[in-house]
This record gives C-alpha cells, sequence and structure tokens, in this order.
C-alpha cells in the first residue's frame, strides 16, 4: 500500500512502515526512545513490534493500564514521572503502541513534555487505525466528558499494520467498523455498500477499508485542519454517541459501550433527525437500524435514560454559545453542519432507536 502524506508526516502501512521507521531512527538522533503500552498491549502487541524492529537500539516501555477510564490526568502523571524518572530529555522520542486511548493520550503526554518532544503513533486497533491515525487531535478525558482536554500535534509518523488486528476482540472489531460506516454515509456511499453485506468480519475487506478511510479523513484534514468547517462532518454520530458513552460509562446498572458500539446508536439516531429535519431518505435509517441491530446487537435504553443522555449533550466540544450541534444529512455524501435540534425531537429519535 501507498504511503498516505498528510498534513506534514506520512501514514505508512503493512511490512514496508518498519523499513521506513528503522531508517528514521538511524538517520535521526534520539537520546533516548521510550513505548508506551497498556497491560493489553504490551502482552499481545509489544512482541510483534519488536519482532519487526531489526536494530540495536534500546527501547525504554512505559506501561500504563488498559481502558478509558485512564485516559485521564491522573494517567498523564505517571507517563511524565516515568519519562522523568528514566531520563528522558527534548531529544528523546516516545512511540504509542496502542488504541485510540494510548495514542490520543501519548500525543498529548509528548506534546506536552519539555514543551514538546517527538512521538510516533503506532495505532494497534481498527478504531484507532481509522480514527485516531489521521489529523493530529490528542487528547484525554475531563472525568466522564469524552476528549475535553488536548490539542492539535502532529506526529512524526504513523504505522498501520493490520497484523496487530489478530490480536483484539472481534467487539473491538466491530467498534472500529462504525467509524467506517461513518465514512460510508458521510463522504463514500460505496463504503456503506460493502459493510451492509458483511455478514461476518472479513480482514480482506477490512484491509482495504482501512486505507479508503484513511484517505478520505486525510483528505478531509488537508482542507480543515482546525475543524473550522468540512472536518465537522467527521463528528456525525457522535453528538449523541458521546452523550450515550460518557452516560454507560458512569452507570452502574449499564454495560459499558465501546466507543464505536456507542456512535453505531448515535449514526442511527442522528439519521432519523436528518430524516425529519431535511427529508433525509429514511430507508437508509431502517437500513442501518437493521444492520446495527444485528450486527452490534441492541443496547439497553430506557425513557428513564433519555434525559441524563441529553445533559450530557450540553458538554460536547462542538457546542458554541451552548447550543448543542448535531452533524446531519440531507442525502448520503451530504452533510449539514451545527444544526441544533428541539427537545420534542431528541426525545422521539431516542425512542425511535428503543423500538
Amino acid at each position: 500500500m501507498k504511503s498516505v502524506l498528510s498534513t506534514n508526516y506520512y501514514v505508512h502501512f503493512q511490512k514496508n512502515a518498519y523499513k521506513i521507521l528503522e531508517k528514521y531512527v538511524k538517520n535521526n538522533f534520539h537520546s533516548k526512545i521510550f513505548i508506551l503500552v497498556d497491560t493489553n498491549t504490551k502482552k499481545d502487541c509489544l512482541p510483534i513490534f519488536l519482532e519487526e524492529i531489526q536494530n540495536s537500539n534500546t527501547f525504554e516501555i512505559i506501561e500504563i493500564p488498559a481502558g478509558e477510564i485512564y485516559k485521564n490526568l491522573d494517567t498523564c502523571l505517571t507517563i511524565w514521572n516515568s519519562l522523568s524518572t528514566l531520563g528522558a530529555d527534548r531529544k528523546s522520542i516516545l512511540i504509542n503502541l496502542g488504541g485510540g486511548v494510548v495514542t490520543d493520550m501519548g500525543g498529548f503526554v509528548a506534546s506536552t513534555f519539555k514543551r514538546g518532544i517527538k512521538f510516533i503513533n503506532i495505532p494497534t486497533t481498527l478504531l484507532s487505525m481509522v480514527d485516531a491515525s489521521v489529523g493530529g487531535k490528542t487528547g484525554i478525558d475531563l472525568g466522564i466528558l469524552k476528549n475535553q482536554i488536548g490539542l492539535f500535534s502532529n506526529p512524526e509518523m504513523v504505522i498501520i499494520d493490520s497484523a496487530y488486528l489478530k490480536t483484539v476482540s472481534d467487539k473491538e472489531i466491530r467498534s472500529g467498523l462504525a467509524e467506517i460506516i461513518k465514512y460510508g454515509f458521510t463522504f463514500d456511499q460505496s463504503i456503506w455498500s460493502e459493510i451492509k453485506q458483511l455478514e461476518e468480519i472479513d480482514f480482506k475487506v477490512i484491509d482495504k477499508l482501512i486505507y479508503l478511510s484513511v484517505e478520505i479523513k486525510n483528505n478531509v484534514v488537508l482542507v480543515d485542519p482546525k475543524e473550522e468547517n468540512i472536518r465537522k462532518s467527521l463528528n456525525f454520530g457522535h453528538t449523541i454517541g458521546h452523550a450515550i458513552e460518557s452516560y454507560f460509562l458512569d452507570n452502574e446498572d449499564k454495560i459499558t459501550m465501546t466507543h464505536g458500539e456507542a456512535i453505531a446508536v448515535g449514526m442511527i439516531i442522528e439519521l432519523y433527525f436528518s430524516s425529519k429535519l431535511f427529508d433525509f431518505p429514511m430507508h437508509y435509517t431502517e437500513e442501518l437500524k437493521s444492520f446495527v441491530n444485528k450486527f452490534y446487537g441492541k443496547y439497553d435504553i430506557n425513557e428513564s435514560d433519555f434525559t441524563p443522555i441529553i445533559d450530557l449533550m450540553q458538554f460536547d466540544k462542538k457546542n458554541v454559545n451552548g447550543k448543542v450541534n448535531f452533524v446531519l444529512l440531507d442525502k448520503i455524501e451530504h452533510c449539514k453542519l451545527d444544526i441544533q435540534v428541539d427537545s420534542e425531537l431528541l426525545i422521539k429519535g431516542l425512542k425511535y432507536y428503543t423500538q
């Protein structure tokens, strides 16, 4: 696969990426090389990475607990302290090997340590490959509120190797697939046409979809790097999806949803809003709902959950002057940005999902 040039770095793919990384390390001085992993990627992904890298460099490994609940300032303090204790300086580099939690947080930690050290992202989940790999967003959560603290900062490079997907569960693959579905509705209908035919996870199809997704997101980011216009379309499904994800994360009576699972539900509801406000064809909404219910299962959202979910949307990053902004569609591949939805329609959309 041909490397994809983003703002000032490349996304490299598969085995050739490691040769490029080896050359980069050889040709650039780094006082120390650190690898950030979580407990899962240390066990499952680090051996794959170390086997691919054939050089004499010594790596310092920093391990953090796995899970979204650790994507916070306390974990950042742990990483910053580890960097200091292990002698990191401004010529050090941090390789973030993991899913979106590791790459988002690792990028944030690197960009703020000693006012910024270099970092490389190696996403190991489907979600992080198609979403967190491009765009320069770094950050952490503020309590249960998603990605409230962070900054835009680009890595030296990104390496995408689908071999890491063999180490994650089918649940995580499905989580990442939701972000690819998003591209199918907002930018390339052929992606949705291919996904909706899936009866099970097919890695040959997924390899192709990863590359298409990276190309789409990269083209959007190059036009709108700071999310002032068209890049907002990448938030389709996320306004109510993030609220649902946060609510389930903080509610002991609910199972914890993955990010992608919550976004899949969010897209159904936001397509419903689109059909009511912009005459978006309802058959697509029904099609997506049917696929998500079959491929992901139905999630337990009750009427008593509606108000707290709606309240959580007040903290969405896209809000301006207290107004909750949605990305909706008037037709497939065509978004309407910064749309407000009244409380009556919000309730109807949540009810539509639960029916």
